[in-house]
This record gives structure tokens, C-alpha cells and sequence, in this order.
């Protein structure tokens, strides 16, 4: 095909009503993968992190395996995403393999890739780099949190010293630290 054929063909596309919808099943498809992986991120680190708080000394490296656990499965779930995203690229005749289709749409969940897919599919190249940032954004929050209440906990004094209950609980966000009431 020439270079001048090409420009014709884009000055031609019209984003489809097909197309949306399409897109807008894909990405609903993925946040609810994504919620319902979450949730059970979190279970299952409490779990554990329940059976290590049983035990009579606390475990900084089993603390960390919870941590390394919950960044697996969520590796997992981003997985199985992505997988949803390469099945429909070959099922639709985008894309005519599931490997090529599911590296291209791995890397464009993780970044923005863009160019793959024929003319017809073209917007849900960038639904998907839009579906890749919100999930990713809401697994930093669930491993952040995770994160958080590991360091809470091992950050602690030494049993038997006092300390400050208020410590544990962050400044309010946007203020100087001066004009927090608790850190007055």
C-alpha cells in the first residue's frame, strides 16, 4: 500500500459507534477482573497477616512475603486482563495470533503503544492504555496500603516503650505540618 493511500484511509476514519461499544465492554470487563482481583489481594493478605500476628514474635520476612504475594497476584489479575483485551484482537480479526496480540496489548496496558491495530480498531488502543492506567492506579493504592501497615508495624518501638498513637496516622493532606491540629 503507498503513503498516499494510507493518509486517504486515515483522513477517512470515523470513530464508530461499534467501536465504543466495544471498547466500553472491554473496559468494564476489565475493571471488574480487576475489583473482584483486588478484593481478593486484600483477603488474602489479611489472612496471612492475621496468622503471622498469632504468632508470639513477629516475622519482618514473612511481613515481606505478604507484601511479594500481593505484588504477584496482582501481577496475575494484570495478566488476566490483558489476555481479555488480546482474545477480542484476534476474535475480531485485528490482530491474526493471540501472542502478537497479547504482547501488543501488554504493552500498551503497562505504557502507550499505538499503530498496531487496523484503522478500525484504532480508539481502542487508547481505551486500553486508559483501562492500564486506572487498574494500575488502583493496585498502587492496594499495595501502598498493604505496604503501609507493614512498615506501621514493623517500625514500631521496642514492647513496653510509649509512644504516640497519633504517630501512626498521616498529617492532613495539602497543609503545613504547623497547621495540623494534631501536630500543632
Amino acid at each position: 500500500m503507498n503513503e498516499l493511500t494510507v493518509i486517504e484511509q486515515e483522513l477517512h476514519y470515523a470513530i464508530s459507534l461499534d467501536e465504543v461499544l466495544w471498547g466500553a465492554l472491554l473496559m468494564a470487563i476489565t475493571m471488574v477482573i480487576h475489583g473482584s482481583g483486588m478484593v481478593s489481594t486484600v483477603r488474602v493478605c489479611n489472612a496471612l497477616n492475621q496468622r503471622i500476628r498469632r504468632r508470639k514474635r513477629q516475622s519482618y520476612v514473612l511481613g515481606l512475603g505478604v507484601l511479594i504475594i500481593a505484588a504477584w497476584m496482582i501481577i496475575l489479575i494484570d495478566l488476566a486482563e490483558t489476555s481479555v483485551w488480546a482474545g477480542f484482537y484476534v476474535l475480531k480479526g485485528a490482530m491474526n495470533n493471540f501472542s502478537r496480540a497479547y504482547y501488543y496489548a501488554l504493552v500498551n496496558f503497562c505504557t502507550l503503544d499505538s499503530g498496531y491495530l487496523p484503522l478500525r480498531w484504532r480508539l481502542l488502543e487508547g481505551m486500553l492504555g486508559l483501562a492500564g492506567w486506572l487498574t494500575l492506579a488502583w493496585s498502587t493504592g492496594v499495595l501502598f496500603t498493604l505496604a503501609q501497615e507493614f512498615q506501621q508495624r514493623h517500625a514500631r518501638p521496642a514492647s513496653g516503650s510509649e509512644r504516640d498513637v497519633t504517630a501512626d496516622r498521616p498529617a492532613v493532606v495539602g497543609h503545613h505540618p504547623s497547621e495540623n491540629p494534631r501536630h500543632g
